[in-house]
């Protein structure tokens, strides 16, 4: 058996989902956690797009051993040399150059012609190669290009030392049956085809990019792209979960292994759920909250007689019941420290870690037992010391057939501000409170609220999607008091706003 690579994207492409940045921390925590599992690539991000994705990478690559770092970079100079210099610090690194391949991108995007297109790859590869010994090169909308140019510059770039090759479908526009017959046809007629592992990236436009994925496994993909929870630019990516436990389930099929370890996935689900902002559907595969779920009766009673009967994989397996409560109200910072590390969540200096124990604290007060998604999101939700506001208190008012109301004090960079507003509910009402302090001018795109475990004293999870000049952000805030949570999504959101850190698009033009 060979073995299938997995290549996450989540700090990457993941983090090009509308709304879904992640910090320098977060992402340190993130990687941990795929490390953790046993992810053997980790595109911790594009280091040109900014200095916080630089920065970002620097931190993955000094805090993640095992795994292979990796770097998207254009096929330029500046792009290359700056993965380079963030990934010199990794103990294993990789940089991920990429070109557009099909002819709508060449005429249209690139304005280069097919022989320029190669002569580029050719080059980008070359420069690289002098600065990694791993060195992968992507053919930009693969999907759509002419297979006769495909042998062409791949066979050019693996000559040139590319040690991966990358097929993405990048606007999800392949079909399974398609799109595999297409990775057996590369790999037959490209002459050294054999001196590279071929992998696939798949875009989920059509609902598909785990078939196109599963299919391309099938037909001598040897390492598939993906992300957590199939995060990713518009529908998103392949998720990892789905392509992990679809290889595995069906070994019949499927003459490959992979050395995730299973029991991560929920955990880390729930922790990119967490930080990014968003839910995890309750209906999503292998870690939505119904996968192993029976509702009908007939289902239920094959379940208690014989597991398989309608479970083709166990629940513990993916990391299901892990939850167990770990901390209580009598827990000491020993104890919270310890179970943060576990967590893969670490604090630079005593004092972060004194302001995350003081709010575990106060939650242990509202809450018997304190879970791990707990945890996750208590850190989440910490307040950055460059946030401009900051909820001091809030009084919500609400009774049947009177309108709402909100009253609250805002610290508006270390200044406190009253205000009170009335709205359709009391979640409106605040929102409308803060709004007349902040002024910021912009609009609500999405509100959603999350249970982040059982019982009535579960917190409760908000995301607040904001939309100000084309520009959008998702705002996170929990509390077992829903309107406090929803007042702290709000409040976190304007914060981001307020960041400066502009970042390039991957497919901007070269």
């Amino acid at each position: 058996m060979s073995q299938l690579i997995i290549f996450d994207t989540t700090m990457r492409d993941g983090e090009q989902s509308p709304g879904a940045s992640m910090n320098k921390d977060e992402k340190v925590r993130i990687g941990k956690a795929l490390e953790k599992m046993k992810v053997d690539i980790i595109e911790a991000g594009f280091a040109a797009a900014s200095p916080g994705d630089f920065e970002s990478i620097v931190a993955v690559a000094q805090a993640v051993k095992e795994s292979t770092i990796c770097s998207l970079a254009r096929a330029v100079d500046g792009d290359i040399d700056r993965a380079a210099l963030a990934l010199k610090n990794a103990e294993r690194s990789r940089i991920h150059t990429f070109i557009a391949t099909s002819p709508i991108h060449m005429e249209h995007k690139l304005r280069m012609s097919p022989d320029q297109v190669v002569e580029r790859a050719v080059y980008a590869v070359k420069r690289a190669r002098n600065l990694v010994a791993d060195v992968e090169f992507s053919c930009e909308d693969a999907g759509r290009s002419d297979m006769d140019f495909l042998c062409r510059v791949i066979e050019a770039a693996i000559d040139a030392g590319a040690t991966t090759i990358n097929i993405p479908d990048t606007v999800g526009y392949a079909i399974p049956e398609e799109f595999g017959h297409s990775i057996r046809t590369l790999l037959e007629r490209i002459p050294n085809s054999d001196k590279a592992i071929f992998s696939v990236h798949c875009h989920n436009d059509l609902g598909l990019a785990v078939a196109n994925s599963l299919a391309a496994v099938a037909n001598g993909a040897r390492q598939v792209e993906c992300t957590i929870n199939g995060l990713g630019e518009r529908a998103g990516n392949a998720a990892l979960e789905e392509v992990v436990m679809g290889v595995r389930t069906r070994s019949d099929l499927f003459d490959v292994t992979c050395n995730i370890d299973s029991k991560i996935i929920v955990p880390t689900s729930r922790m990119v759920s967490s930080i990014t902002g968003f839910p995890v559907q309750p209906n999503k595969a292998i870690v939505g909250a119904n996968a192993f779920a029976h509702e009908a009766g007939i289902h239920q009673d094959g379940v208690l007689k014989h597991r398989e009967t309608y479970e083709i994989m166990r629940a513990e397996d993916v990391g299901w019941g892990a939850n167990k409560m770990v901390l209580g109200k009598h827990s000491g910072r020993a104890a919270f420290r310890a179970r943060m590390d576990e967590l893969g969540i670490s604090f630079e200096s005593d004092q972060e870690l004194n302001v995350a124990f003081a709010h575990f604290k106060e939650l242990a007060d509202k809450k018997h037992d304190i879970f791990d998604e707990d945890l996750q999101a208590l850190v989440s939700a910490t307040r950055s010391l460059d946030d401009k506001y900051e909820l001091v208190t809030l009084e919500a008012h609400s009774q049947t057939g009177e309108t709402p109301k909100a009253k609250l004090t805002l610290a508006v960079q270390g200044k406190e501000v009253t205000e009170q507003s009335e709205g359709s509910g009391p979640v409106d009402a605040a929102f409308k409170a803060i709004e007349n302090v902040a002024k910021s001018g912009s609009n609500v795109q999405l509100y959603s609220v999350n249970s982040i475990t059982s019982g009535t004293d579960s917190q409760g999870e908000v995301t607040v999607r904001l939309e100000k000049a084309g520009r959008i952000v998702n705002g996170l805030g929990s509390d077992t008091d829903i309107v406090v949570a929803s007042a702290k999504a709000y409040i976190n959101a304007l914060n981001l706003l307020q960041s400066d850190n502009p970042k390039a698009h991957p497919q901007a033009t070269v």
